[in-house]
């Protein structure tokens, strides 16, 4: 069992920045992490993608540019850097963790079979 831990989410007025982490229960190294957000409504969407086999990223349309992933190996945590925060960016924002191989990381792979934290809320004022 996997658990994970986001925190760091608050309200803020538009073009303000947060800091999102998850702290992750297992070493994070070899997997495959992502950020989800949900907003009343509407589907929970894919935010980010941090895949530790090539060190690769992927980013939604809507956030390249503006939010950034990272990671800290010896703290098992993962992190979201939101900048130039939008109102559209009001949601719950979920941190997903994947760790079923090699070449294994993409929104709809971790929708379907990710360990799951409980969420912190953005709050994004314009």
């Amino acid at each position: 069992q996997v658990e994970l831990v986001e925190s760091g989410g608050g309200s803020v007025q538009a073009g303000r920045s947060l800091r999102l982490s998850c702290v992750v229960s297992r070493y994070t190294y070899g997997g495959c992490m992502g950020w989800f957000r949900q907003a009343p409504g509407k589907e929970r969407e894919g935010v980010a993608t941090f895949y530790y086999g090539g060190d690769t990223t992927d980013y939604a349309d809507s956030v390249k540019g503006r939010f950034t992933i990272s990671q800290d190996n010896a703290k098992n945590t993962v992190y979201l850097q939101m900048n130039s925060l939008k109102s559209e960016d009001t949601a719950m924002y979920y941190c997903a963790a994947g760790f079923g191989g090699g070449g294994w990381c993409s929104f709809r792979q971790l929708l379907s079979g990710a360990y799951w934290g409980q969420g912190t809320q953005v709050t994004v004022s314009s």
